[in-house]
């Protein structure tokens, strides 16, 4: 891979564009939008977090309070530093947000001279993000009073009250038609559907089956809408957008501490619902129940591949070049944190406040801590807080759209036919330090490439693209082994110049480009690009 030299950002606002052309990123109160190809700097604005009226007069009034709560003296410039940057949809348009003082700045990058500026006034800003079609942007207040849309087009804005969470709480229908939301009106939790496409018009509005809502998940093609308990409760309901309850999931006894990580299969069809007891449920969406069950084993049994971080490779290396993980013979002992207990956690009494606080501490501490699909649906990813330095990888084999069996597998309740679509544990990648971050390729045609980070000077990639094609004569067992060769992982040095930084790079995130041939790595106030190397007359598509 080819890496790019280091440069400052802050709040790890760097993104590229949707054609991959530019790079957006903000440094402190200024934007800066680079050409990808070359890094040459092609637009920088400054963004004015000057707040209005209202804001500054509700600012200066709380400040005049108390003494100890006065600003320190460099407070009133990281009070204007950007908090929110994004792209549009076509790449035209930019935002900067700073949410302290309550302003959105919107530019244009073909025409410099064009701006845009909103002000949230009193009730303050949360966040601010772009709608699916470019020329909306969506103000989310302070306080969970309410989300705004303004339109770029007419001017105009579009209020809804009452929005559950700001970071969680909504999602947009892939055709961007209809955006969902949830809401709290006196003190139950409902659900407002609305036209996009009609500025924002109300189209449905029902309540929900939950007590206190932690999430909402939309399926990826729009018929479902998974929400879920809060932190007390481990039950999840799936409802359409007409507002009809289909199911309802609940493992019996309620391990407690409720649902922590959801993820939809790309078909829609399945659901990965997992919580604090390092179990993994599989629902499928005829009767929304659990037709496999598995849990995050401690000892890798045979037949799974076993990769290892190479011991010291990075001082070896001076932190340049690749190296393959060494692999491991299997079964084999997965290694845990000493605090692990394997034991069920106890469900707090309602009311304990010592308890409540013992459960919070405890789900952010055990269970199951990320669950991914890749794009074609044929791997899961599972990362579990007991082992936080392995990532897990499950083939997930489903039943073919194609295959004139499907349905009947999809609706048999035979044990064989369930058995053809229960996850097998493939590979495990281990590692010498906490995976932080971990993402699958977002182009379908590199499905089965997975990038890590863990907070060190590296990158670590797998890769199940290198198909080798069976010799022509060669037997079974030949051919058996050759299968076995097919998947590659390594471990990346990432060549952090010293002469431009005073301390090591350490990657903390890590996010692709969307056509999945470069990834951007993330430090915490540094970052700098990966991008992949392709051979003279090698083909793009090429695996």
């Amino acid at each position: 891979m080819d890496f790019t030299e280091i440069y400052k950002q802050t709040a790890s606002l760097v993104a590229f564009s949707p054609g991959t052309h530019f790079l957006l990123t903000a440094v402190q109160d200024r934007l800066i939008v680079r050409r990808s190809d070359s890094f040459q700097l092609a637009r920088t604005w400054l963004v004015d977090a000057t707040p209005s009226p209202t804001s500054a007069t509700l600012a200066s009034s709380s400040s005049a309070g108390s003494s100890s709560l006065r600003a320190r003296p460099d407070d009133s410039t990281s009070n204007a530093w950007i908090t929110h940057a994004g792209w549009s949809c076509d790449s035209e348009y930019v935002l900067g947000a700073c949410a302290k003082t309550g302003v959105v700045s919107v530019f244009k990058l073909r025409d410099e001279t064009w701006s845009a500026r909103i002000e949230a006034g009193s009730e303050g800003l949360m966040k601010a993000e772009w709608a699916p079609d470019g020329r909306t942007v969506l103000c989310f207040s302070e306080w969970g009073l309410r989300v705004t849309m303004w339109s770029l087009v007419t001017g105009a804005a579009t209020y809804i009250q009452y929005p559950i969470h700001p970071d969680r709480g909504y999602a947009f229908r892939q055709d961007a038609r209809y955006f969902v939301l949830a809401e709290r009106h006196k003190s139950k939790d409902t659900l407002g559907v609305y036209d996009a496409h009609e500025a924002y018009r109300l189209a449905r509005h029902f309540p929900l089956p939950t007590n206190s809502l932690a999430s909402v998940s939309l399926s990826p093609t729009g018929n479902y809408l998974a929400v879920w308990e809060g932190p007390l409760e481990f039950k999840i309901h799936i409802v359409s957008l007409a507002g009809n309850v289909l199911g309802t999931f609940s493992p019996e006894p309620d391990p407690g501490f409720g649902v922590r990580m959801v993820s939809w299969h790309p078909s829609g069809k399945f659901l990965a619902v997992a919580g604090t007891d390092d179990k993994v449920y599989i629902l499928e969406s005829l009767t929304w129940s659990p037709i496999a069950t598995f849990e995050l084993p401690t000892r890798i049994p045979a037949g799974v591949a076993v990769w290892r971080e190479p011991s010291g490779w990075l001082e070896a290396t001076h932190g340049r070049g690749f190296l393959s993980y060494e692999r491991i013979q299997s079964p084999f002992t997965l290694p845990t944190t000493s605090s692990q207990v394997r034991a069920k956690p106890t469900k707090p009494a309602a009311g304990n406040r010592s308890a409540l606080a013992a459960a919070s501490t405890s789900r952010t501490s055990s269970g199951t801590t990320q669950l991914a699909f890749n794009t074609s649906g044929s791997l899961l990813l599972v990362r579990s807080a007991s082992a936080p330095s392995a990532v897990m990888l499950y083939d997930f084999p489903t039943p073919s759209s194609n295959s004139p069996t499907a349905s009947q597998s999809m609706s048999s309740s035979t044990g064989e036919s369930l058995a053809l679509l229960t996850p097998h544990l493939r590979s495990v990648l281990l590692h010498s330090q906490a995976v932080v971050s971990a993402r699958w390729n977002p182009d379908p045609g590199r499905a089965g490439r997975l990038a890590v980070a863990c907070a060190s000077q590296s990158v670590y990639l797998w890769s199940d693209e290198w198909v080798v094609a069976p010799e022509s004569g060669a037997t079974d067992a030949q051919t058996q082994g050759q299968e076995e060769d097919t998947e590659v992982a390594e471990c990346v040095g990432v060549p952090a110049l010293a002469d431009q930084i005073l301390e090591k790079f350490e990657t903390r995130d890590l996010r692709w480009a969307p056509d999945g041939k470069g990834m951007i790595l993330l430090d915490r106030e540094i970052f700098c690009c990966a991008f992949e190397v392709e051979e003279e007359g090698q083909d793009s598509g090429a695996t």
